[in-house]
């Protein structure tokens, strides 16, 4: 019994080594950032938790069919058992105390991880508002008037701020390996903290389907050093390209393909808010003039409240 029962353990791990050892490869699982390195824990942890039920009823699965067939005449008949104290308090004494761990982990992940927390650090953050168009991303640079289209750049080890808005249906705004997938809704505006602790050139996706183009709709996140960085915010500035209001609506117009990274030397002031308030096109009469529909910054991901 104890050989084919280590014969078994042995395929088992054979069989979940090529799995295993794909995990280099999940984006989630290579965080380079602290908000990804605290959501893979989150992740892990979970995972372990369940997996504390989940493996003995895959052993039980197999062990009991195999000790209590017919055949095996060496296992205790008991015809008249009806209750175990035992079997009661594993039953239902374990799930309470994954549920209990698993919901202490969800509240202080909750709140730690809000994605409307600046993170703290010495350095100024790197304001950046991004924009989904049909079916490309727009990133605007206030602090800098610049524009870029489908791709972002920023210095390692310095906070990023965005402010996230969608010019078309939902979408949902993700860097994977920098953390926390946040929504982009027309006419509101969704807030994100991330920072990069290393350098790289990570893949932003969009996680909401969003018609025809969606699959198109990535782009790169590179994370430099801070003299790349202001080298790269130098040759932008160098571009012909002035993103008005003119040009705007052009390049919101849906796009066949993939939209090829385009730079903009200038950016029309309050663009971002332009935008926002294109969805709210007459004052409220109780709160005055409508200011873009921003949210509260104690709303999440899949809850927004319009102030």
């Amino acid at each position: 019994m104890k050989k084919k029962f280590s014969v078994f353990a042995g395929l088992l791990s054979l069989c979940s080594s090529p799995f295993l050892g794909g995990c280099s490869s999940i984006l989630l699982l290579n965080p380079k950032g602290p908000i990804g390195e605290a959501e893979r824990f989150v992740i892990i942890a979970a995972i372990v938790l369940m997996l504390i039920v989940v493996i003995p009823v895959f052993i039980m699965a197999i062990w009991f069919p195999r000790k209590y067939r017919a055949s095996n005449t060496e296992s205790t008949y008991m015809p008249k058992w009806s209750h175990s104290g035992k079997i009661e308090f594993f039953m239902w004494g374990g799930p309470v105390v994954i549920v209990t761990l698993l919901a202490i982990l969800a509240w202080n992940s909750t709140h730690s991880l809000d994605p409307y927390r600046p993170i703290p650090s010495a350095d100024k953050p790197i304001n950046i508002e991004a924009v989904c168009l049909d079916w490309k991303w727009l990133f605007i640079y206030p602090d800098h008037d610049i524009a870029i289209v489908n791709e972002i750049t920023f210095p390692v080890n310095v906070p990023l701020s965005f402010k996230i808005t969608s010019d078309t249906v939902m979408a949902s705004f993700f860097i994977p390996q920098l953390g926390s997938q946040i929504y982009a809704m027309a006419g509101m505006q969704t807030r994100l903290h991330l920072l990069a602790d290393k350098p790289g050139a990570y893949a932003g996706h969009n996680q909401q389907f969003t018609g025809r183009g969606y699959p198109n709709m990535h782009f790169k996140a590179h994370a430099v050093s801070r003299e790349e960085f202001e080298s790269w915010v130098q040759k932008i500035r160098q571009s012909p390209e002035k993103l008005d209001l003119d040009r705007y609506e052009k390049l919101a117009k849906p796009s066949d393909g993939y939209h090829p990274v385009t730079y903009f030397s200038s950016v029309n002031r309050n663009l971002f808010e332009h935008i926002l308030r294109k969805y709210h096109p007459t004052p409220d009469k109780n709160h005055g003039p409508m200011t873009g529909g921003s949210v509260s910054p104690h709303a999440r991901t899949d809850v927004l409240e319009e102030n």
